[in-house]
């Protein structure tokens, strides 16, 4: 992914769910998340043990199918386990999967790509929000 599609993918999306959100602070989905909802996001974390309850103020679903429609799923799952997320968006009709630091599945990006989705992996939006200087909100 060149920058202007990053920066693209960063400035055009509105609503993102959050696989694996955390409500543990220390845990790097919960920080994202925050950081997504403090730039003017729509955020759904996902978890299905946290259902039913708020996460930096969105409510927390159990599946990404509670969270449709979707502009991008963020993935915060082990590599062997991002595939079945990944179908899951393209089945959604996800615009975007990006796949956290880390996370590396050449084979489900192929799959994404191949179904119209944007795919990005083993990057993170907050580092790449601030490497590329973008805004304090999006517009």
């Amino acid at each position: 992914m060149t920058d202007a599609e990053i920066r693209d993918i960063l400035l055009s999306t509105r609503r993102i769910a959050v696989v694996g959100a955390s409500a543990n602070p220390a845990r790097a989905s919960h920080g994202v998340a925050e950081f997504l909802v403090t730039r003017g996001y729509q955020v759904t974390p996902i978890n299905p043990g946290l259902a039913g309850q708020s996460l930096h103020g969105a409510h927390v679903a159990p599946a990404l199918a509670d969270a449709s429609p979707l502009d991008l799923v963020d993935v915060f799952r082990r590599s062997e386990e991002a595939g079945a997320v990944v179908d899951e968006a393209i089945r959604l009709g996800a615009r975007t999967v990006w796949l956290q630091l880390g996370v590396v599945d050449d084979l489900a990006g192929a799959r994404a790509r191949d179904a119209g989705l944007r795919f990005v992996q083993d990057r993170c939006p907050v580092i790449e929000w601030r490497r590329l200087g973008l805004p304090a909100k999006i517009a």
